[in-house]
Protein backbone atom coordinates (compact mmCIF):
# COMPACT_ATOMS: atom_id res chain seq x y z
CA UNK A 1 0.00 0.00 0.00
CA UNK A 2 1.31 3.46 -1.16
CA UNK A 3 1.57 6.32 1.77
CA UNK A 4 3.72 9.18 2.23
CA UNK A 5 3.86 12.29 4.73
CA UNK A 6 5.47 15.87 4.05
CA UNK A 7 8.53 17.01 6.97
CA UNK A 8 11.29 19.60 7.25
CA UNK A 9 14.95 18.64 7.04
CA UNK A 10 16.06 19.18 10.02
CA UNK A 11 19.76 18.45 9.65
CA UNK A 12 22.60 15.22 10.17
CA UNK A 13 23.50 13.07 13.17
CA UNK A 14 24.73 9.93 14.24
CA UNK A 15 23.41 7.06 16.31
CA UNK A 16 24.49 3.28 17.22
CA UNK A 17 22.91 0.44 15.97
CA UNK A 18 22.23 -2.64 18.22
CA UNK A 19 25.68 -3.48 17.01
CA UNK A 20 27.64 -0.44 18.74
CA UNK A 21 28.16 0.57 14.60
CA UNK A 22 27.71 4.45 13.81
CA UNK A 23 25.20 5.04 11.46
CA UNK A 24 24.83 8.23 9.55
CA UNK A 25 20.80 9.78 9.77
CA UNK A 26 19.42 12.37 8.66
CA UNK A 27 16.82 14.26 11.35
CA UNK A 28 13.28 15.05 9.68
CA UNK A 29 10.30 16.22 11.71
CA UNK A 30 7.42 14.58 9.57
CA UNK A 31 3.97 15.65 10.23
CA UNK A 32 1.34 15.57 11.86
CA UNK A 33 -0.53 16.00 8.55
CA UNK A 34 -3.79 16.50 8.67
CA UNK A 35 -5.62 15.71 5.44
CA UNK A 36 -7.99 18.81 3.73
CA UNK A 37 -9.15 17.46 1.13
CA UNK A 38 -10.07 14.10 -0.90
CA UNK A 39 -10.07 13.40 -4.48
CA UNK A 40 -11.75 10.50 -5.57
CA UNK A 41 -11.68 8.70 -9.82
CA UNK A 42 -15.58 9.33 -9.57
CA UNK A 43 -15.73 13.26 -9.04
CA UNK A 44 -11.75 14.48 -9.85
CA UNK A 45 -10.49 11.31 -12.56
CA UNK A 46 -8.14 10.04 -9.59
CA UNK A 47 -7.38 9.26 -6.53
CA UNK A 48 -5.20 11.75 -4.09
CA UNK A 49 -5.44 13.62 -0.76
CA UNK A 50 -4.73 16.87 0.20
CA UNK A 51 -2.47 17.51 2.99
CA UNK A 52 -1.21 20.32 5.15
CA UNK A 53 1.90 20.96 7.22
CA UNK A 54 3.50 23.13 9.82
CA UNK A 55 0.62 25.22 12.15
CA UNK A 56 0.38 29.14 11.00
CA UNK A 57 -1.29 32.16 12.23
CA UNK A 58 -4.53 33.50 10.96
CA UNK A 59 -2.83 36.68 9.80
CA UNK A 60 -0.68 34.66 7.53
CA UNK A 61 -3.22 33.14 5.67
CA UNK A 62 -6.20 34.79 2.68
CA UNK A 63 -9.64 34.45 2.40
CA UNK A 64 -9.89 31.36 0.27
CA UNK A 65 -6.84 29.77 2.02
CA UNK A 66 -9.16 30.69 5.34
CA UNK A 67 -12.32 28.80 4.13
CA UNK A 68 -10.50 25.93 2.43
CA UNK A 69 -8.86 24.82 6.26
CA UNK A 70 -12.66 26.33 8.03
CA UNK A 71 -14.71 23.52 5.26
CA UNK A 72 -12.45 21.24 6.48
CA UNK A 73 -12.47 21.61 9.87
CA UNK A 74 -8.62 22.18 9.99
CA UNK A 75 -6.39 24.92 11.58
CA UNK A 76 -4.24 26.63 9.07
CA UNK A 77 -1.05 25.03 7.94
CA UNK A 78 2.12 26.91 5.66
CA UNK A 79 2.19 24.30 2.79
CA UNK A 80 -0.39 22.31 1.15
CA UNK A 81 0.17 19.09 -1.10
CA UNK A 82 -1.47 17.27 -2.86
CA UNK A 83 -0.44 13.12 -2.66
CA UNK A 84 -1.27 11.12 -5.16
CA UNK A 85 -2.16 7.24 -3.66
CA UNK A 86 -3.90 4.42 -4.69
CA UNK A 87 -6.05 3.60 -1.81
CA UNK A 88 -7.46 7.29 -0.05
CA UNK A 89 -10.25 5.13 1.37
CA UNK A 90 -8.71 5.39 4.88
CA UNK A 91 -7.81 8.42 4.66
CA UNK A 92 -10.92 10.91 6.00
CA UNK A 93 -10.63 14.69 5.87
CA UNK A 94 -9.42 16.22 9.36
CA UNK A 95 -8.17 13.12 9.84
CA UNK A 96 -4.28 12.94 10.62
CA UNK A 97 -1.32 11.45 8.87
CA UNK A 98 1.51 11.05 11.48
CA UNK A 99 5.01 9.96 11.86
CA UNK A 100 4.29 6.18 13.11
CA UNK A 101 2.57 5.49 9.22
CA UNK A 102 6.23 4.66 8.74
CA UNK A 103 8.25 1.67 10.75
CA UNK A 104 12.07 0.94 11.20
CA UNK A 105 13.90 -0.67 8.46
CA UNK A 106 11.38 0.22 5.66
CA UNK A 107 12.86 1.66 2.34
CA UNK A 108 11.17 5.24 1.18
CA UNK A 109 11.86 8.19 -1.85
CA UNK A 110 13.00 10.94 -0.20
CA UNK A 111 11.77 14.15 -3.00
CA UNK A 112 13.03 17.81 -2.35
CA UNK A 113 13.94 21.07 -3.63
CA UNK A 114 18.29 20.86 -3.96
CA UNK A 115 20.45 23.47 -2.82
CA UNK A 116 20.96 26.57 -5.03
CA UNK A 117 24.48 27.08 -6.04
CA UNK A 118 23.62 30.03 -8.14
CA UNK A 119 25.61 30.51 -11.52
CA UNK A 120 27.78 28.03 -12.19
CA UNK A 121 30.57 26.71 -15.08
CA UNK A 122 30.78 23.77 -16.98
CA UNK A 123 33.13 22.44 -14.54
CA UNK A 124 31.45 22.53 -11.79
CA UNK A 125 27.72 21.98 -13.10
CA UNK A 126 28.78 19.40 -15.50
CA UNK A 127 32.09 18.05 -14.01
CA UNK A 128 33.70 18.96 -17.17
CA UNK A 129 37.97 18.64 -17.35
CA UNK A 130 39.69 21.74 -17.19
CA UNK A 131 42.25 22.76 -19.19
CA UNK A 132 46.02 22.75 -19.30
CA UNK A 133 47.13 25.02 -16.44
CA UNK A 134 50.83 26.18 -17.88
CA UNK A 135 50.97 29.91 -18.19
CA UNK A 136 51.29 29.83 -22.27
CA UNK A 137 47.91 27.60 -22.73
CA UNK A 138 45.02 30.57 -22.01
CA UNK A 139 42.66 27.95 -21.86
CA UNK A 140 41.57 26.68 -18.12
CA UNK A 141 38.18 26.58 -16.86
CA UNK A 142 36.70 27.76 -20.25
CA UNK A 143 33.75 26.18 -22.08
CA UNK A 144 35.22 25.49 -24.92
CA UNK A 145 33.54 24.62 -28.31
CA UNK A 146 29.84 24.72 -28.94
CA UNK A 147 29.75 21.96 -31.36
CA UNK A 148 28.31 24.56 -33.94
CA UNK A 149 28.87 24.61 -38.00
CA UNK A 150 27.50 25.74 -41.17
CA UNK A 151 25.79 22.90 -40.27
CA UNK A 152 23.24 22.73 -38.67
CA UNK A 153 24.99 26.20 -37.48
CA UNK A 154 22.89 26.28 -34.14
CA UNK A 155 23.89 25.14 -30.63
CA UNK A 156 21.51 21.99 -29.90
CA UNK A 157 18.42 22.19 -27.40
CA UNK A 158 19.91 20.71 -23.68
CA UNK A 159 23.30 21.18 -23.83
CA UNK A 160 25.25 20.82 -21.16
CA UNK A 161 26.53 24.63 -20.80
CA UNK A 162 27.06 27.23 -17.97
CA UNK A 163 24.09 28.28 -16.04
CA UNK A 164 21.80 28.17 -12.73
CA UNK A 165 22.78 24.83 -10.27
CA UNK A 166 20.86 23.44 -7.92
CA UNK A 167 17.58 24.78 -6.81
CA UNK A 168 15.41 21.81 -8.25
CA UNK A 169 13.17 19.45 -7.29
CA UNK A 170 15.30 16.41 -6.62
CA UNK A 171 14.64 12.77 -5.06
CA UNK A 172 16.83 9.83 -3.57
CA UNK A 173 15.54 6.63 -4.05
CA UNK A 174 15.56 3.43 -1.50
CA UNK A 175 16.60 5.04 1.65
CA UNK A 176 16.57 3.36 5.09
CA UNK A 177 13.91 4.42 7.83
CA UNK A 178 16.13 4.12 10.87
CA UNK A 179 14.06 4.98 13.73
CA UNK A 180 10.66 6.57 14.12
CA UNK A 181 9.88 8.70 17.51
CA UNK A 182 6.41 9.09 17.14
CA UNK A 183 6.18 10.95 20.56
CA UNK A 184 8.34 13.88 18.78
CA UNK A 185 7.15 13.80 15.23
CA UNK A 186 10.54 12.21 14.28
CA UNK A 187 12.02 9.98 11.38
CA UNK A 188 15.59 9.09 11.31
CA UNK A 189 16.50 8.03 7.84
CA UNK A 190 20.13 6.52 6.91
CA UNK A 191 22.27 8.83 4.32
CA UNK A 192 21.69 11.91 3.41
CA UNK A 193 18.57 13.99 1.88
CA UNK A 194 17.80 16.40 -0.50
CA UNK A 195 17.70 20.23 0.43
CA UNK A 196 18.77 22.55 3.14
CA UNK A 197 18.20 22.59 6.48
CA UNK A 198 14.14 23.00 7.71
CA UNK A 199 13.52 22.72 4.13
CA UNK A 200 10.27 20.50 3.01
CA UNK A 201 10.54 17.45 2.01
CA UNK A 202 8.39 14.71 1.12
CA UNK A 203 8.59 11.11 1.88
CA UNK A 204 6.79 8.15 -0.03
CA UNK A 205 7.48 4.25 -0.17
CA UNK A 206 10.27 3.46 -2.43
CA UNK A 207 9.43 2.91 -6.33
CA UNK A 208 12.18 0.04 -5.49
CA UNK A 209 11.85 -3.27 -4.61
Amino acid sequence: MKKAIIGRKLGMTQIFDEDGKVVPVTVVEAGPCPVIQKKTKEKDGYDAIQVGFEVIREKLANKPKKGHFAKAGVSLRRLVKELRLEDTTQYEVGSEIKADTFEAGERVDVSGISKGKGFAGTIKRWNFNRGPMSHGSKYHRAVGSGGASSSPSRTFKNKKMPGHMGSKKTTVLNLQVVKVMPEKNVILIKGGIPGPNKGYVVIRNTVKA
